[in-house]
């Protein structure tokens, strides 16, 4: 079993002001468990998290969060395959760039779950 996990997740989860917050700390505490299997974000993703972060919670709270991220997940990159199919979706999809790599990423590698508060997702078929 397998999940990709969306930005807004580990955002809500560093952002106590997050509307999401208490939801994404029972995720977490899930995701820990092992309740989802192998855990995967994107080099895309990480960039998002970090960032927003920093800008939602600080410095310190966005390097916190990238160095958990960097050890104890699985960072899958956009590759030639992964962008130009991203880039087919976004073409057509009107969402960004990112979710579009996230959504042919899942494809592509065949991960069984995607975690997001964001419900853009919904529109696609899995």
């Amino acid at each position: 079993m397998s999940v990709f996990v969306d930005t807004n997740v580990f955002v809500a989860y560093c952002n106590s002001r997050d509307m999401h917050h208490r939801k994404a700390i029972q995720l977490m505490e899930r995701l820990d468990k092992g309740e989802f299997g192998d855990i995967y974000i994107s080099d895309y993703v990480f960039n998002e998290i970090v960032t927003v972060t920093m800008l939602k919670a600080g410095i310190d709270k966005a390097a916190e969060i990238g160095e958990f991220l960097l050890n104890s997940v699985d960072m899958l990159r956009v590759d030639d395959e992964v962008f130009n199919d991203a880039w087919q979706i976004f073409k057509t999809a009107k969402v960004s760039f990112t979710d579009c790599t996230i959504v042919a990423m899942v494809k592509i590698w065949k991960i069984d779950n995607l975690m997001s508060f964001d419900k853009v997702f919904k529109r696609f078929e899995w």
